[in-house]
């Protein structure tokens, strides 16, 4: 059965409430020192006693939670109300504070095919509520945790699922994380494979939050393309660089850019015909910065590209003016890095 919104719970329970009551109860699960309901000390007793007997803290809870060896990464694989179970990765990221990764489906329905989570196929979409609570989740963790504290400085929905095809749901986390936390827009990235009507969408969208956008390109070669993503088409790319012309006249900030997210396959995408591919299509859409990640999956016919191939094609696009970084790979070893997160579903 499809888990119930916490927000349509609360009112079921206290139809009568004025809404500063439901304002309060959302602003305390953001508080990580408490951890039911009880602790809600400007909420009437009666209220909290309700609330501690018929809805849980939190939507989720942990099966498993995997450490790094070099203590920079945690996943945490997390049972939802319906008993399926996703997963989430908190990141010791560059500024010494931390990343959350989100999942937005259990599963996903892209089939992309060096994609771990691709491999377990759809089976829903994540409330609101399922998605925020990954962020309340290593919140109360890293509180909990001395040696591993610290402020989680950004979100990325980069975890199972395609986040624009649960588009409601995930507007709406979106929008409570930049109310209930410290975050701003720009420290929230949402990553897509390119859904066309949805990323239309998000430009004709008055109330879509102006968080940052990464699509998943991964080759500038059409051919190429279709046949790494089966969501990709013929004419994907020149459509995508007409949307990315509306993005950018809705955006007119210069520090505002596209991502492009690059997974390196060798012989596969990382050719020299590759790089001078996706050199003319950066140059056409503008301001791009392109995200070399190194191929983590090893459950697939794919192979990482040889060291040797991958600086040769960062060098390339670096030498023709593009703005390139290389994604640091960080909790290979608990399957927590890039295209890695999967959940059997023998084991839900």
């Amino acid at each position: 059965m499809m888990p119930i919104a916490r927000k349509e719970q609360f009112f079921s329970l206290f139809p009568e409430a004025p809404a500063f009551r439901f304002r309060q109860f959302e602003t305390a699960l953001f508080d990580p020192t408490l951890r039911d309901f009880s602790g809600i000390s400007n909420m009437p007793l009666p209220m909290r006693e309700t609330l501690d007997k018929q809805m849980a803290w939190l939507s989720l809870h942990p099966a498993h939670v995997l450490e790094s060896v070099k203590k920079d990464t945690y996943k945490a694989i997390v049972e939802l109300g319906d008993k399926t179970r996703v997963e989430t990765v908190l990141m010791h990221n560059a500024r010494g504070q931390w990343t959350v990764c989100v999942s937005a489906q259990v599963g996903c329905a892209m089939g992309c095919t060096f994609c771990a989570t691709g491999k377990m196929g759809f089976t829903r979409n994540l409330l609101s509520d399922e998605i925020v609570d990954q962020y309340r989740f290593w919140k109360i963790f890293l509180h909990k945790q001395s040696e591993a504290s610290g402020r989680i400085s950004n979100i990325v929905f980069m975890g199972m699922g395609e986040p624009l095809a649960n588009y409601d749901h995930v507007k709406e986390s979106i929008g409570q994380l930049l109310r209930e936390t410290d975050l701003g827009p720009t420290h929230i990235t949402v990553s897509t494979v390119g859904l066309l009507p949805m990323l239309r969408k998000i430009v004709k969208d008055p109330e879509w939050p102006a968080v940052r956008l990464a699509v998943s390109l991964h080759s500038a070669d059409s051919d190429t393309r279709k046949a790494m993503m089966p969501s990709s088409f013929d004419t994907f790319l020149e459509e995508l660089l007409e949307w990315a012309k509306s993005y950018f006249e809705k955006n007119e900030s210069r520090r505002r850019h596209l991502t492009f997210e690059y997974v390196m396959l060798s012989k596969i995408n990382d050719t020299e015909k590759h790089a001078e591919a996706l050199i003319r299509f950066a140059r056409r859409v503008g301001k791009v910065r392109i995200n070399l990640i190194p191929y983590n999956f090893t459950g697939s016919v794919y192979r990482d590209s040889l060291p040797a191939d991958f600086a040769r094609f960062e060098t390339l696009l670096k030498d023709a003016g593009v703005t390139v970084m290389r994604r640091r790979t960080m909790g290979d070893d608990i399957a927590a890095a890039c295209g890695q997160l999967i959940v059997e579903k023998e084991k839900q």
